[in-house]
């Protein structure tokens, strides 16, 4: 059966460019369906999906977007659309992959849409500005996205873009194929596991065990950002349930520390009723950046990890107010709790 590829462009800024990657997917015996994101293009557009459409779906038109000159707005508004008519394409299964080309505003862009998409269904994204400093974790996020640094500029049909594109879309093409392990196969109860150093092998213990047991055990790094995208899964019902070993994303965000997690921290879960055991690995140790340190933290019992990062101890008040939030999120769960405290 023939795969089918949504491309994500700007046809304004890089017509030549989409249309070449278009037309060497359809060359590999793929179905490029071309969604047009432009926000300033005249005329009529000739993708497959067309500003107007995506405008429309973002709760606008695009003669607002046109005449508009607050360009985050309108920003907004395009994201907005194109992510509703991806989903709607997802959920009715009409594509098998998603890929976008572009720079900074295009990468942006299209890397939100490629994140409103669940974990495994491909996404590729050949941007310019990739290693700029601060955009790559922006564009990735918590999305299993592919950022291919196109190093060059898209700009011009040249013999080195062609070889980027060529080798993009043959990547594409590669991860659709039937023969790639879905994201949801296996045997047995998926389970979601958050581990941390500290915790290591306490971890690798609980996976044995459950793996002996016929289970998958799904481990997350609680740095801030692979367990926020747990969340995010949880969600998707990927799982049939939780040990959180290492919770500590959810104090890091009440105070704004660099393993902060997001406001949802320790929710999907409750809210959709899958058992949960919690520990209190790391915990008790905040990491604020150094250049953010007050006076008092360097008073305070410390651990260094490396050059780069150094665990502070929690004092007292900061420690109670994280154990009323856990509180206030845990007793919100639909399904069973326990709470494992190591002595």
């Amino acid at each position: 059966m023939q795969k089918t590829i949504l491309i994500i462009s700007t046809l304004d800024t890089k017509g030549k460019e989409t249309f070449y990657l278009k037309e060497k997917i359809e060359s590999l015996g793929l179905n490029p369906i071309l969604m047009d994101i432009s926000m300033r293009g005249n005329g009529v557009s000739p993708g497959d999906i067309t500003p107007e459409q995506v405008a429309k779906s973002g709760g606008s038109s695009i003669e607002e977007i046109h005449h508009s000159r607050e360009r985050a707005k309108i920003t907004d508004i395009t994201t907005a659309g194109a992510s509703r008519i991806t989903k709607e394409l997802f959920s009715e299964g009409r594509i098998d992959g998603i890929i976008s080309i572009g720079g900074s505003t295009g990468s942006l862009m299209a890397t939100d849409v490629m994140r409103s998409l669940p974990f495994g269904l491909p996404k590729l994204m050949i941007s310019s500005t990739a290693a700029l400093p601060g955009l790559s974790t922006r564009y990735i996020g918590t999305g299993d996205i592919v950022l291919f640094h196109s190093v060059i500029e898209i700009s011009g049909i040249t013999d080195l873009l062609k070889n980027v594109i060529d080798r993009a879309s043959h990547t594409i093409a590669g991860m659709v194929q039937d023969s790639i392990t879905p994201a949801r196969a296996g045997t047995g109860k998926s389970i979601a596991l958050t581990m941390l150093g500290p915790c290591e092998k306490c971890a690798s213990s609980v996976r044995i065990k459950l793996e002996q047991a016929g289970h998958q055990v799904i481990g997350f790094s609680a740095a801030g950002i692979c367990d926020k995208a747990m969340e995010e899964m949880i969600s998707d019902n990927f799982f049939h349930g939780v040990i959180d070993l290492a919770p500590g994303g959810v104090g890091e965000h009440m105070f704004g520390y660099m393993r902060d997690a997001g406001p949802e921290r320790m929710e999907a879960a409750g809210k959709i009723g899958i058992p949960q055991i919690i520990s209190t690995c790391s915990v008790n140790h905040i990491t604020p950046s150094k250049s953010k340190y007050k006076p008092e933290f360097r008073k305070r019992p410390k651990y260094d990890l490396d050059k780069f990062r150094t665990w502070i101890r929690m004092s007292e008040d900061e420690l109670k107010q994280v154990a009323d939030k856990f509180a206030e999120k845990l007793n919100k769960a639909k399904g069973p709790i326990r709470i494992l405290i190591p002595l």
